[in-house]
């Protein structure tokens, strides 16, 4: 099962990925163009051209542990500069704030300024979490 933690290594494929593909076709991507090795525990990431479906994927020791999740409305939001070499590492708080597909522009409608914290506070609400 899949557990975010921060002894945990978050990385993002800099490609845009076909999330069509499986256990066998994402770890072909890490093994062969990241050269990681996929038995090292890393979750792997990927995203699609539009940025409304993710996958991770990890080994976990007997088997692949997949997480998939797929946006009605808005993108996932990436990290600045997630672009550059093959792949980012990101944190487990990037992460976290990246599955809850809290699209700024969404928030942001009509083009009016809110703070940060109404903006947190209102993904909290969206996603069903009080914690703010």
């Amino acid at each position: 099962m899949l557990q975010i933690h921060p002894g945990t290594r978050y990385l993002l494929y800099s490609k845009w990925a076909d999330v069509r593909k499986s256990f066998d076709g994402l770890s072909g991507l890490i093994t062969n163009e990241l050269k990681i090795p996929i038995e090292s525990g890393d979750v792997f990431i990927f995203l699609n051209r539009r940025q409304t479906h993710i996958k991770l994927l990890q080994w976990e020791g007997d088997g692949f542990g997949m997480y998939y999740k797929r946006l009605e409305e808005g993108t996932f939001e990436l990290p600045s500069g997630f672009m550059e070499g093959t792949h980012s590492e990101i944190s487990s708080k990037q992460l976290s704030l990246i599955l809850q597909g809290c699209n700024r522009q969404l928030q942001l409608h009509n083009f009016r300024r809110i703070s940060l914290q109404s903006f947190r506070q209102q993904c909290c609400r969206r996603n069903g979490n009080n914690d703010t």
